[in-house]
Formats: C-alpha cells, sequence, structure tokens
C-alpha cells in the first residue's frame, strides 16, 4: 500500500474515533430491574426509583436536558443519589445543582454523599450540600426516613462515605421496624459483605465506574477499593436476602475516559412476591 493510503486510512480512523470516544462517554444508557420481597407488599408493587450515581460535574446537554428527560422517561416515584456528584478536581457547583432542580421535579429525591465530596475543601462541601438542599434534595446522612406509598412503605437509610465501616449502619439498622423493608444508600460497593450482615435488604451503590474500561467476558478493568478485575462494578448482586444494585454512574475523574462502559442511569421497579 502506498504511503497517501496510509495516510488515508489513519485520517479515517482518526475520523470515527472522534464520535466513538464522544458516545461513549455521554451516550446515555437506562438499566432497568426488578426487585421482588414479601416485604414489599401489594401497596409497594410497581414503585419506581430512579438511580443516579457518579456525576463528577458532568453534563449532558444544556441544563442536563438528556440527563433529564431519560429520567424522566423512566416514571420515577422516588430519586437516589449515590455520591459523587461534584468531582474534588473540578469543583463547579452547578452541573450538580442543575442536575437536583430538574430531578426534584419529577419526584422527591434523596443524596448520600460519596468519597469525592468528602476530599473537597470543607467550605466548599458546605456549599454543595446547601446548594442540593434549596435544590431539593433531601441530605441522607447517617438518617433513616420512611418513605411511604398509600398503605405502604419502607425504610430508606443513608450512609455517609465516611462512616461505611464503623458501625453507624448496624446502629441505624437498629430503628428500621420489624418486618420492614429496608433500602440502603451507600456509594462504595466493595463493603458489600459488611451491608448484607447488617440485613440490608436492597442498597444502592455507585464507585467503581463500571470498570471505567469493560473488557469482553472480563468485564470491568480497574474500580478504586477492588483493583484490577473487581468483581462489583455493576448490575445486581444477592448474598442471602440481601441485594445490592451498583450503578456504573455518569462521570469521568482522574481517569478522564470510559470504554465500552456508556454512562448509566438506573431504575428498579419494586415487585411485591
Amino acid at each position: 500500500m502506498k504511503k497517501k493510503h496510509y495516510l488515508a486510512a489513519g485520517a479515517i480512523l482518526a475520523a470515527l474515533a472522534v464520535p466513538f470516544g464522544w458516545a461513549q462517554n455521554n451516550a446515555l444508557t437506562v438499566s432497568r430491574y426488578e426487585y421482588a420481597s414479601p416485604k414489599v407488599g401489594s401497596a409497594l408493587d410497581g414503585f419506581t426509583i430512579v438511580q443516579i450515581s457518579d456525576l463528577h460535574n458532568h453534563r449532558f446537554g444544556a441544563g442536563q436536558s438528556r440527563l433529564l428527560e431519560a429520567a424522566a422517561g423512566l416514571g420515577p416515584d422516588l430519586v437516589v443519589i449515590t455520591g459523587d456528584v461534584m468531582d474534588c478536581h473540578r469543583t463547579d457547583l452547578a452541573p450538580a445543582l442543575e442536575l437536583v432542580r430538574g430531578l426534584a421535579a419529577l419526584a422527591p429525591v434523596y443524596y448520600v454523599t460519596g468519597n469525592h465530596e468528602w476530599v473537597l475543601p470543607s467550605r466548599v462541601r458546605g456549599e454543595l450540600l446547601a446548594g442540593l438542599e434549596e435544590a431539593g434534595a433531601v441530605i441522607l446522612e447517617n438518617r433513616a426516613v420512611s418513605i411511604r406509598s398509600g398503605e405502604g412503605g419502607f425504610t430508606l437509610l443513608g450512609l455517609s462515605d465516611k462512616n461505611l465501616t464503623d458501625g453507624t449502619l448496624e446502629e441505624l439498622m437498629e430503628g428500621v421496624p420489624a418486618g420492614e423493608l429496608a433500602v440502603l444508600l451507600a456509594h462504595q460497593p466493595q463493603h458489600w459483605d459488611r451491608y448484607a450482615a447488617a440485613v440490608a435488604d436492597l442498597v444502592f451503590s455507585g464507585h467503581a465506574h463500571g470498570g471505567q474500561v469493560r473488557l469482553p467476558l472480563a468485564g470491568g478493568l480497574y474500580a478504586p477499593g477492588q483493583g484490577v478485575l473487581p468483581a462489583l462494578t455493576e448490575g445486581v448482586h444477592t448474598a442471602g436476602g440481601s441485594a445490592l444494585v451498583i450503578s456504573r454512574g455518569l462521570g469521568n475523574s482522574t481517569f478522564p475516559l470510559r470504554l465500552f462502559n456508556r454512562p448509566e442511569v438506573v431504575a428498579l421497579t419494586l415487585r411485591a412476591e
């Protein structure tokens, strides 16, 4: 092949790489799951929880329009945000606040911190939390609230990222009424054995970014706290009577690119067993 042909082929590949790379990091996907349990009951059957995680300051259209459109299309009864809405390396409040304002118009919004929020300077973290509350989110840091729907309901618990393994969860679980569904928001999935041991029925986590790069057959390449070829990067995992839902998240941080791992919005529908 002549040199000019190599140059032409290279130019074509480069031109194709740009839209491919954009899509890998900006074209949203939706993952839908169902969770069935005797604790759900008929009044909660069909109740849909939309999970948003690991935004890291990313924007999906002006005012987060594409992300909000995707969330609205899922018909949420509740929205949960499992941390890292802001990146500690890029402290711009606006993308997170735009998103929460739009989400709060769709359904009640509950938020817990991720590791990046706790790396932020305390002043910036305070501004973020105050801004999220003003935008319509409930900050669920080491707290439990009762979520009611008709004659049914469940307990929603939020675990701060700085208290994942220090006994705080076990104390929170003591307040869950006997026989009631316990839904936990906890940013990091690698502590799954602890969440299950505390008898949290349904857990929402993020943090792993889907392994950042996803390999055929092998899955995610790397996740913080889990290392190379991590086991907990996406989807639904079960242990005993507990289920863990892991979002692949939306944005990027230190490593700026996703590959075969598009940004994800999760929707889980409760079903009476």
